[in-house]
């Protein structure tokens, strides 16, 4: 029989197929499978891989939470314990609440203030995960392993988590650790921020912050901040440093900015309020200043127009409204009038080149091109180490 072609082989599963092996997890089991099988490497695959499906219950949690002295290790691992129905294990439940065969041994390094030893820690760990209520349910593990030698230990012992949370102090200092996305763009109105800023949210799940939009969520949520705040916005005057700050503070101290990153647009204006942030310990790894001339601003700006209606902008050239109705009802939003986009201008441009040189290792990028030419510069910026100087620009 002849060989069919390349292109038959590499043909991908049909959908339904596909859809099939998604709805029932197929991909993780077999992913699960080959791991086990490597880590193990039995004399006979077929039966350790049925012995290990019977006993394996695979939708039960496997939890390690790490991190330091009062980071909120606990917080994390109750709440697991609680959203999963699994079983907390930590350092005090084994010493203290179980009734374990080498319990008594721990205790007693415990009471001489003797560091107990890795291998009994691993040994009454194994012990305690081995429990069917553990095997049914999952477990989180708190605290442990505390080094390498302790990872090594539990994987020896069988120990594999399917995840590890970190738990983080949320005064910490802030690494500029490229991994986790700390992202500050600059530009003068019309520059393409909000956009860049979304492309950049959605395609990674980091936070989007507009500081502008923090500051009328906090009014429109009634919070003590936002009634602080609301007599500013609703007389038109900036709101003070201080009290912007505090927003933001607690804004990119929440969880999910501090696991998946932020990018943060608006703030600081100034190299004052540039300072506050550094001392408040919010350091962004990555600076980008957008730049676009004067003529294209304006071209950008003093187009726009809204349909009081439906909410729809539109640009008189670049997305002129589908119907002549649409078009009758377009009303131009005061800001975007030219006196008041000057004004907006000579105040960005007022502050900029002392921004500039605060932030030295910034990005340059030519927002007068097309925005998907732009987000992959970026992006590129994001997940590439720093490049050098001589370099850092678009």
């Amino acid at each position: 029989m002849a060989e069919a072609p390349m292109e038959d082989q590499a043909r991908p599963w049909p959908p339904p197929a596909g859809a099939y092996a998604e709805e029932r997890g197929l991909f993780q089991l077999l992913q699960n499978m080959l791991e086990e099988l490597l880590i193990h490497k039995p004399d006979d695959p077929i039966e350790f891989m049925i012995n290990h499906l019977k006993q394996n219950n695979d939708d039960a949690p496997r939890i390690c939470v790490l991190g330091p002295p009062a980071s909120g290790k606990t917080t994390v691992a109750m709440w697991l314990c609680k959203h999963f129905n699994a079983i907390r294990v930590s350092q005090e439940t084994l010493l203290f609440k179980e009734v374990l065969m080498q319990t008594e041994e721990a205790k007693a390094y415990k009471e001489r203030n003797q560091k107990i030893p890795n291998a009994l820690w691993a040994n009454l760990i194994q012990e305690r995960l081995s429990n069917v209520d553990c095997i049914k349910q999952g477990w989180i593990l708190e605290g442990f392993p505390e080094n390498q030698e302790q990872a090594w230990m539990l994987q020896s012992s069988g120990i594999f988590p399917r995840h590890v949370a970190l738990a983080f102090v949320q005064t910490r200092h802030r690494s500029a650790a490229p991994f986790t996305p700390r992202i500050l763009f600059f530009g003068p109105p019309g520059s393409g921020k909000s956009l860049q800023a979304e492309l950049i949210a959605q395609k990674y799940d980091v936070v989007n912050i507009c500081c502008g939009q923090l500051l009328k969520e906090a009014v429109a949520d009634n919070t003590k901040l936002g009634e602080l705040v609301k007599p500013y916005i609703d007389n038109g005057y900036p709101v003070p440093d201080n009290l912007v700050l505090k927003l933001l503070t607690e804004r990119l101290s929440a969880l999910d900015c501090l696991t998946n990153g932020w990018v943060l647009s608006g703030f600081p204006r100034d190299v004052k309020q540039a300072e506050q942030l550094q001392k408040a310990q919010i350091n962004a790894n990555r600076v980008f200043f957008f730049n676009l001339p004067y003529e294209s601003i304006m071209e950008r700006l003093s187009q726009r127009r809204t349909d009081p209606v439906t909410g729809e902008r539109y640009h008189t050239t670049l997305r002129p409204a589908p119907t002549p109705e649409i078009q009758a009802r377009l009303r131009q939003n005061p800001k975007d009038e030219q006196g008041n986009i000057e004004k907006r201008l000579n105040i960005y441009y007022s502050h900029v080149k002392a921004l500039e040189d605060f932030y030295q290792d910034a990005f340059y990028v030519n927002a007068d091109q097309d925005p998907f030419v732009i987000f992959e510069f970026i992006e590129s910026c994001i997940i590439k180490p720093l490049p050098c100087k001589n370099i850092r620009s678009l």
